[in-house]
C-alpha cells in the first residue's frame, strides 16, 4: 500500500540520515558545502514515485462494482481469514 511504501521508504532514510550525521560531525572544514548522498537521491526518487501513485485502483474497484451488479462477485471466506490472519502475525496466547 502507499502509505505502507512511504513508511519504508522513511524508515530506511532516518537510519541513514543519523549515521551521515555523525560523519559530518567528524570533519571540519572552513568553507560551507552540501552535497547529497546517494541513499538521499533513491530516497527522492522512491517518494516521488509513491506520492504519483493513485490511492484508489479505479480498474479493480470498477471490476468489482461490475461483478457485484451482475451478482457474480464470489469472495472466499476461508481466504478473507487468511488475509486477516496474515495480517495479525502469530498470535500469542
Amino acid at each position: 500500500m502507499r502509505i505502507e511504501a512511504y513508511n519504508a521508504v522513511s524508515q530506511i532514510y532516518q537510519s541513514n540520515n543519523a549515521a551521515a550525521s555523525r560523519k559530518s560531525d567528524m570533519a571540519s572544514s572552513s568553507s560551507d558545502s552540501i552535497e547529497f548522498s546517494q541513499t538521499a537521491k533513491n530516497y527522492q526518487t522512491a517518494k516521488a514515485a509513491v506520492s504519483s501513485a493513485a490511492d484508489i485502483r479505479e480498474d479493480k474497484v470498477a471490476r468489482i462494482k461490475a461483478q457485484m451488479a451482475a451478482g457474480t462477485y464470489n469472495i472466499s471466506l476461508e481466504a478473507v481469514a487468511d488475509k486477516i490472519l496474515g495480517g495479525i502475525g502469530v498470535l500469542a496466547f
